[in-house]
């Protein structure tokens, strides 16, 4: 039987797309999260293999496609992810699929990729941290006249990563490794989304990320936040062209742990990556 019922109910036992993401809503914003109607209707479409914007306000749901979108709005209710709630999350031109084994993609991370794309042909480029995969598997489908490698010290997000490489159809080579893999050879450009969040300043940030894996969110980035950062950055060889996240604050530092830095600002205007050559 389809989700959506084809013929109208009436009375109390009719649920409709726009009472169950009413209701979705009204929960979830009590709970305090910042996107309630968003995310309710995000749930609803998922389940009903629908986009948001094609959701119909009158049509009626069937009692399982109900009962599916009650216990994920219960899991998004604990402050698990959404993109954990749905399995997977936008990014650039691709779906990646998502659990708590990595991040869950953020668009500000896209400006890493659109760095990557103003590479000449042929480029070689090596992802440090590649988690679910998500940076290399984006620059490889927008171009794939690259040559792009990835690494992750934790086997589980190479194992996401490769899951995604595979049902996306992208020959991705990914290891597991700690910086820069010993064999990597020479590339024309390291790129990263490194932990950069201290210990002190996590409780700062929304509820979920304690869902997300704390090795990719804190590691060991020490007081500033910027000590993975400047493991990879000393481990690099000299003048190597690098593309680094980090935090909205970490501009200033960054100009000076790169030579000829250049700090981008991302959709928010928040200062995010650092471009520049390892000194």
């Amino acid at each position: 039987m389809s989700p959506v019922e084809t013929e109208q109910q009436d009375g109390p036992s009719a649920r409709t797309v726009s009472a169950l993401v009413d209701d979705a809503t009204e929960r979830l914003a009590a709970a305090g999260i910042d996107t309630p109607r968003e995310d309710a209707e995000a749930i609803v479409a998922d389940v009903l293999g629908l986009k948001r914007e094609d959701l119909t306000d009158d049509a009626v749901i069937t009692d399982e496609a109900a009962a599916d979108i009650e216990a994920k709005v219960k899991v998004r209710l604990e402050r698990q992810p959404l993109a954990y709630v749905l399995g997977k999350a936008p990014f650039r031109n691709l779906d990646i699929a998502v659990d708590s084994r990595v991040l869950w993609p953020r668009r500000e991370t896209e400006l890493l990729v659109e760095v990557g794309t103003t590479l000449p042909e042929g480029a070689r480029v090596h992802e440090v941290g590649t988690g679910s995969g998500a940076i290399a598997l984006a620059l490889m489908s927008e171009r794939p006249d690259l040559v792009i490698t990835a690494s992750d010290l934790s086997e589980e997000a190479v194992e996401a990563a490769r899951e995604n490489a595979e049902r996306l159809g992208l020959d991705l080579d990914v290891r597991v490794a700690k910086g820069l893999p010993d064999d990597i050879g020479e590339v024309d450009l390291v790129i990263a989304n490194l932990p950069y969040i201290s210990n002190e300043t996590i409780d700062q940030r929304s509820p979920e990320i304690h869902a997300e894996p704390l090795i990719a969110i804190t590691a060991d980035c020490g007081s500033d936040g910027l000590g993975v950062i400047r493991g990879l950055i000393a481990e690099t060889p000299s003048g190597t062209r690098m593309a680094l996240e980090h935090d909205t604050h970490h501009g200033p530092a960054m100009q000076e742990l790169l030579n000829e830095a250049e700090t981008l600002r991302d959709y928010e205007g928040n200062e995010r990556v650092s471009t520049g050559l390892a000194p």
